[in-house]
């Protein structure tokens, strides 16, 4: 079903991030409102659900009303509602999903369940069209998985992550280094201070495999750190983290630049929170520039992070193929991607 100006309203509340945004025929941002909890969840080192969905509560009709101003439009105006269904918190998602039926009841607009992961590949249809078939790269806090994509709305894992998921593992290796919540950043900033000169583990896995692991990684960091620390020897935090991003990344790219040659996909595509990283971010650039006939779209740094205008732009696509939600429509912390669309 397309819609000529066709207007989505996307809600987002899958973790500590409460979002709406406002998405003009798919690809155009007319308003994306974010309300962050990072302060709040920063003395405990990570995000506490209980905390989370407290300030969900506390925050999503603000966040709403400053949205539909932004974007100078009425409900009326509205074709349908996209809302982050699942993965995420149970508490969280429930105060979107909740939000979402009621404006869709209220004044009887179609609704729409959204996948979280394929909001953050979607992310980059706004800023740049999507050509199929294509290879996405997400990373996040949560999720590392290659993702194949034929059409727009098929989406087929072809690798995850086995254990710890990247941002997981930056995360756990920052309080291990004593940086503070949320750790991504601050590693990312370090690693760019040191030397790669700490000779860490890649888990390849089985030959062929696309799947990864990182918590071999991080135990390792967290030993070395320990045996140096009983030896009496002092590691520069900036090396450590230079080592350990190096070790990340290099297993993230070799595996994304080989699938891409694999599957022959026109198009690799950056998503999630860790997309905002630098170093991964140079190092797709630096090895995507030597296959040419691939284009890499990445994200600027305020689509990586969660965000509604991501929904949005899923939710479009979802709209258009004629996929509508009832008011069962309930949070699925556990939604398979493969099967949203």
């Amino acid at each position: 079903m397309k819609t000529d100006n066709q207007i989505i309203l996307a809600i987002e509340t899958s973790c500590d991030e409460t979002a709406v945004a406002v998405i003009k025929n798919g690809k155009e941002i007319m308003a994306n409102v974010v309300a962050s909890q990072i302060e709040s969840h920063k003395r405990f080192g990570g995000v506490v659900p209980e905390i989370a969905s407290r300030h969900h509560v506390e925050q999503i009709t603000i966040v709403l009303e400053e949205a539909i101003k932004q974007a100078t439009i009425q409900y009326s105006d509205i074709n349908a509602i996209a809302v982050t269904e699942g993965p995420g918190l149970v508490g969280a998602l429930l105060v979107g999903v909740n939000a979402a039926k009621a404006i869709a009841f209220a004044h009887g607009i179609p609704l729409v369940g959204v996948h979280h992961i394929a909001g953050h590949i979607y992310a980059n249809r706004l800023i740049q069209e999507l050509s199929f078939p294509l290879l996405s790269l997400v990373v996040s806090g949560g999720h590392t998985e290659l993702v194949y994509m034929k059409e727009h709305g098929s989406f087929k894992v072809i690798g995850e992550t086995r254990d710890d998921a990247a941002g997981e593992a930056y995360d756990k290796v920052a309080r291990t280094l004593n940086l503070p919540y949320p750790g991504g950043p601050h590693i990312d900033r370090l690693a760019h201070e040191g030397s790669p000169m700490i000779d860490l583990p890649r888990a390849w896995l089985e030959e062929g495999s696309y799947d990864f692991s990182f918590s071999g990684l991080k135990s390792s960091v967290i030993n070395t750190l320990h045996n140096a620390e009983q030896r009496g020897e002092i590691i520069e935090p900036q090396n450590l983290a230079a080592s350990f991003q190096e070790s990340v990344i290099n297993v993230l790219v070799t595996k994304t630049v080989r699938a891409a040659k694999e599957y022959g996909v026109k198009q690799v595509l950056l998503a999630g929170g860790v997309a905002a990283n630098k170093g991964l971010r140079r190092a797709l650039e630096e090895s995507f520039s030597e296959l040419p006939e691939i284009e890499l779209v990445i994200p600027p740094l305020s689509l990586c992070t969660d965000n509604a205008a991501m929904i949005g732009a899923a939710g479009s696509i979802m709209f258009e193929k004629g996929i509508r939600s009832d008011y069962a429509l309930n949070a699925n912390p556990g939604l398979d991607l493969e099967m949203n669309g």
